[in-house]
């Protein structure tokens, strides 16, 4: 198989996979593997981790090593695995709620000491897989199962956390705008240093249809009506890159 074709870095033996019918992180994995091609990595040059979670299956479907970690630890994993081979390409991919919630004092400080590792946080807002918790980035005023009258808290604000560091990349998109999906994951991926990259996506099980949403394609098209790319990201719904 032609190591040129994305769909060689991507474990079909593994399909149907595990999420729900018309959930976007599928679309992230695509234009994950497009940009890891693009770039001319070997899959003996990539790890790919992840926690628990609906987006912690992401490394069992890449044909790379890859280690599907405890809940909110995979940036440490990450951290040590890049520690111990320097040359290799680590790479987190997982939810909201494992990177910002139970992993966040673990994103502070790999942020802190920035480590050369890229941390994708695919953000639906939800803790998905365990039944449509409230999340770090549940906006205020929606219902969930924990939050029945609605959130009173302030979501995280993942970009101004990124950018409080003195040196760092944040990057945000979506699983609507996949042309700008892989522009920001292939910049995220050249970037030295500690990189991040929002990319804003949809839960319609176990959060969509209970707000209101009657499938994914309502949601994603609110996603495409919501956030415009932009050269700066100076609002919660412009979608770019902001390194220094």
């Amino acid at each position: 198989m032609s190591e040129n074709n994305y769909r060689d870095w991507i474990d079909y033996d593994r399909y149907p996979t595990l999420w729900c019918a018309g959930c976007g992180i599928g679309i992230m994995v695509k234009y994950l593997a497009q940009a890891l091609v693009e770039l001319g990595y070997e899959k003996d040059e990539v790890v790919i981790v992840s926690g628990i979670g609906c987006t912690g299956r992401v490394a069992g479907y890449f044909h790379t090593d890859s280690v599907h970690g405890l809940h909110g630890r995979a940036i440490p994993v990450a951290e040590g695995i890049k520690r111990g081979n320097k040359k290799l390409k680590v790479i987190v991919v997982s939810g909201d709620g494992d990177l910002l919630g139970i992993g966040g004092n673990h994103l502070l400080h790999s942020l802190r000491r920035d480590v050369d590792i890229t941390v994708i946080c695919y953000n639906n807002e939800i803790y998905g897989m365990t039944g449509g918790q409230m999340s770090p980035t549940t906006p205020t005023d929606k219902f969930t199962i924990t939050s029945p009258f609605g959130c009173e808290y302030n979501p995280v604000n993942v970009h101004k956390l990124i950018s409080s560091n003195n040196h760092y990349f944040f990057g945000r998109s979506s699983v609507w705008h996949v042309d700008h999906l892989k522009k920001v994951v292939k910049e995220s991926l050249s970037h030295e240093g500690f990189s991040f990259v929002e990319v804003i996506g949809h839960c319609i099980t176990n959060n969509g249809l209970r707000i209101g949403f009657k499938d994914a394609y309502e949601m994603i098209m609110t996603i495409k009506k919501m956030y415009k790319v932009n050269t700066s990201i100076e609002s919660d719904t412009d979608l770019g890159v902001d390194t220094k």
